[in-house]
């Protein structure tokens, strides 16, 4: 069952564990760093749809298919199902899901939505509210270009400080028994706000919200930054980054060689334009439910935190002029033996 520990963080006794996952991407992500990884990845970002709506919920389906493969689960045995995007009421997810007849939360968190989905989706398989769950996570660039800033045949110049939206999908199945990774901890978010309200530096409006969440972690489980693996943030890029470092030394939990991003991961700057790194709920989702959980499945990781972060904004609140708000939940991932 759920425990409290301390004042954020839910200690996950039952164990639940993972027992499948799947990430899919687009070209350009594919010819990152990591996209020898990825299930699948699809040269035509299209995905063979009418809009890139469409295009994001196909990512969904694909991912989720591959997930359930990889576990030896039906839709049917799935008794719920959280799923979440970066579009307005969810219709990456909604659409994307309707056909499989799963009861489902959809959910919104921003680019922190792949850590939040996973979280609720461990509770309940922990509490016993459910035997099966799954995370599904997605973001498409184009659709996200669409609704939050400019269309692409505007052609519109990006400062350095942005970030480009991952064209990715994540899902992972999780249930009881059996072995593999379990999420051992989840720490959930509050709001915070330091007043950043340029759309194109979303990293520098975030990290104040991974600082915030993982030294509560820190705080409520007596552990260090040492202890740990690999600390991974979802996608600061390496703007966000530089600020989140500066602000956990000020916490007096310094971050070393065991630190980093996955808007960092999943691109190579030198190579790829995609400016200060990658973002979107698609970012984190990929690499977590590729090279992360791979190496965790081989044993080369044992012990990881995931800090994904979001950037709580949407088109009309910048448009009114309201800073942008951060949010970021965490999963304490384990190898078990």
């Amino acid at each position: 069952m759920p425990e409290r520990k301390g004042q954020y963080t839910v200690t996950l006794s039952g164990r639940p564990t993972i027992l499948g996952y799947s990430a899919v991407a687009g070209k350009r992500e594919g010819e990152g760093p990591i996209g020898r990884y990825f299930d699948m990845v699809f040269e035509d970002t299209t995905l063979g749809e009418k809009t890139w709506e469409k295009a994001e919920s196909a990512l969904q389906r694909e991912a989720f298919t591959r997930a359930l493969n990889k576990a030896g689960v039906t839709p049917s045995q799935v008794n719920y199902l959280f799923a979440g995007d970066l579009l307005n009421q969810s219709i990456a997810s909604t659409f994307g899901m309707r056909e499989y007849g799963i009861p489902i939360l959809c959910q919104f968190g921003a680019c922190s939505t792949m850590a939040q989905t996973l979280a609720l989706a461990a509770i309940f398989v922990d509490s016993g509210a459910a035997d099966i769950c799954a995370a599904v996570t997605s973001s498409h660039f184009c659709s996200a270009e669409r609704q939050f800033r400019f269309p692409l045949e505007y052609g519109g110049q990006r400062p350095l400080t942005s970030q480009w939206t991952a064209t990715a999908a994540g899902a992972i199945v999780v249930g009881l028994g059996g072995s593999g990774v379990r999420v051992a901890d989840v720490t959930i978010g509050y709001i915070t706000d330091f007043g950043i309200s340029d759309t194109n530096n979303m990293g520098a409006a975030m990290a104040p919200a991974a600082t915030e969440t993982l030294t509560a972690y820190f705080n409520d489980t007596g552990t260090k930054p040492q202890d740990y693996d690999l600390i991974v943030t979802g996608d600061l890029g390496a703007v966000g980054s530089e600020i989140f470092l500066q602000l956990m030394e000020r916490k007096n939990f310094p971050l070393g060689s065991n630190y980093s991003d996955c808007g960092l991961l999943l691109y190579d700057r030198n190579k790829q334009d995609v400016h200060a790194g990658g973002s979107g709920c698609g970012c984190s989702a990929a690499v977590l439910c590729s090279y992360i959980l791979d190496k965790m499945t081989a044993g080369e990781l044992k012990n990881v935190l995931v800090i994904a972060t979001g950037a709580l904004m949407s088109p009309t609140s910048s448009q009114q002029g309201e800073s942008i708000p951060g949010i970021a939940h965490l999963c304490h991932l384990v190898k078990m033996e």
